[in-house]
């Protein structure tokens, strides 16, 4: 069986975040970059089933800059076998419909019975590639999973809902994509780091994967790019016998109430 994780470069959630208002793109130059943890959960899942299956293979997957190969490294530590980096400059700033095509024409290079993806990213905080993916992909996609089994034939796993959890289940090959319930990713030990060094990393453009990415076609359009507006102090209610009044006054004039 062979198991394609999505894994991300992001800029550290602790580090200052900025805009370029420019190119309308995160600075990734203001804060150390990291590999996104909810990939590094789906990894952890990944690499779980394969320590106790038989012929099992974890590939890692990720379209970013040149630095995310430093994260490759130390994600395959973890226990993947090898990894594939898209790095392209005409691929600066994809949308998430670029991406998915782009993801897709690698996973099919690739091959694999079992796509797993984290649901959501810390920085673009789309929430649809997977969904895209398994759309361009042709297979089922199970979402937005608290919990994953994975078995040679078919994954299952529970999704919370509002009223309790829902069971699903799939056929393979399939996509899921996993939440922050999914349990920790584990901390390489010193073999694990040695040997990543040498595992393959595999790096390829979007002309290797048959991608115009300067199509003339535009997939999105950004129309304007400007700084969220700086906090200003909120409405402070003093209470002379009138709070009460004075706060539902409030809340019914933001239509809160």
């Amino acid at each position: 069986m062979k198991i394609a994780v999505l894994v991300k470069e992001v800029p550290d959630s602790y580090g200052e975040r900025k805009l370029d208002t420019t190119t309308g793109l995160a600075d990734r130059g203001a804060s150390d970059r990291v590999i996104d943890e909810i990939t590094a959960r789906a990894v952890e899942a990944a690499v779980s089933y394969a320590d106790s299956a038989q012929d099992a293979e974890v590939v890692l997957v990720t379209m970013g800059p040149e630095s995310a190969e430093s994260m490759l490294r130390k994600t395959l530590a973890m226990g993947a076998d090898s990894a594939c980096h898209i790095s392209d400059e005409a691929l600066t700033g994809a949308d998430l419909g670029l991406s998915a095509e782009v993801l897709a024409a690698a996973l099919r290079r690739i091959g694999f019975d079992l796509v797993i993806a984290g649901d959501v990213s810390s920085d673009g905080t789309g929430g649809l590639l997977p969904t895209m993916l398994a759309q361009r992909l042709g297979v089922a996609h199970l979402t937005s999973l608290d919990s994953a089994q994975i078995s040679e034939t078919e994954v299952s796993g529970e999704r919370g809902t509002y009223g309790g959890t829902v069971s699903l289940r799939a056929d393979l090959p399939a996509v899921v994509s996993v939440t922050e319930r999914m349990p920790d990713p584990r901390f390489p030990g010193f073999k694990g780091i040695m040997s990543a060094k040498k595992k393959p990393l595999e790096t390829l453009t979007a002309a290797d994967l048959g991608v115009d990415a300067q199509a003339d076609v535009p997939r999105s359009i950004m129309l304007s790019v400007t700084q969220a507006p700086a906090r200003t102090a909120g409405t402070k209610v003093t209470d002379e016998g009138e709070a009460g009044t004075q706060l539902a006054d409030y809340l019914a004039e933001k239509r809160l109430v």
